[in-house]
């Protein structure tokens, strides 16, 4: 896997800048994108750097046509450490201004993975820490070898999990957001896969294939319209009282069925044919 040198703008892709990425890898096989964290020598530590590249890089794969579904990885023993010790020094430096911009930069990255199109998978093959488990928590599957430690540390050095709490709540519910979050303990990934947290434990020598057979089968047996309208779902309806929520759910129903990949879906079902999408 190599560098790759991809056109990116935030405000427009059409409107693009020439952008090389330093500290991640972007690789497309198939229909599978896989970001790699290339920062081994740090423990794939994230910096602004790093936040700016992994943001490029999903607008990439989401302007990829064939690209349905990503890939998130750690390069060496971790899968990512958190905030690297530079960026915690220049902390202390910062204006009240520049912490919120930095803050709002993650904000954006964030958002960005909670609310893409494509389906996201953490592949985490090494301990995932602060921030790092904060990416975790982002994607919409999440796998890790039994080797592997996750948490939320900030509170030991004086800091919070301010915006990963947002999203961890509504993923694991508040009892257990609460233990995590207060105590800053590390737990193990099998009890990650309990807290909900994650979806499987895998051993090392199987997880790279386990994730690409479930990238495969996500690609092959589910319409890509139907994924992303799901997730889209999933994302917006927690927020809604139950009224407005099954409203909401009722138009994306009847939007869905005059997509064309319903309409074949439907009329392979009746005609007994096994789609591959």
């Amino acid at each position: 896997m190599k560098k790759v040198v991809y056109s990116f703008s935030e405000t427009s892709f059409a409107n693009y800048s020439e952008m090389t990425y330093e500290h991640i890898l972007y690789d497309v096989s198939g229909r599978v994108a896989t970001l790699t964290l290339h920062r081994p020598e740090k423990r794939n530590a994230l910096n602004a750097a790093m936040v700016t590249e992994l943001q490029a890089a999903l607008d990439v794969a989401a302007k990829e046509p064939a690209v349905k579904v990503i890939v998130l990885k750690g390069a060496g023993e971790a899968f990512c450490a958190g905030a690297d010790l530079e960026s915690l020094q220049q902390l202390q430096k910062n204006t009240r201004e520049e912490n919120l911009a930095d803050s709002r930069a993650l904000m954006a990255l964030m958002k960005k993975i909670y609310y893409h199109d494509k389906i996201i998978i953490a592949q985490v093959e090494g301990h995932a820490i602060a921030g790092g488990c904060g990416l975790v928590t982002l994607c919409d599957l999440s796998y890790a070898v039994p080797e592997a430690k996750l948490g939320y540390t900030e509170v030991k050095i004086g800091f919070i999990p301010a915006l990963v709490s947002v999203f961890l709540v509504r993923k694991i519910g508040e009892g257990r957001a609460r233990e995590l979050l207060l105590t800053g303990r590390l737990i193990t990934a099998t009890e990650a896969a309990t807290y909900g947290l994650i979806n499987q434990v895998v051993p090392a020598g199987e997880i790279g294939a386990h994730v690409n057979k479930v990238a495969a089968d996500l690609c092959n047996n589910a319409s890509g319209n139907s994924l992303k309208v799901t997730k889209r779902l999933i994302t917006r309806v927690y927020d809604l009282p139950l009224d407005e929520a099954l409203e909401h759910a009722a138009a994306e129903n009847a939007v869905t069925r005059e997509h064309a990949d319903c309409q074949r879906g439907i009329q392979a079902f009746l005609d007994r044919q096994k789609l591959t999408w």
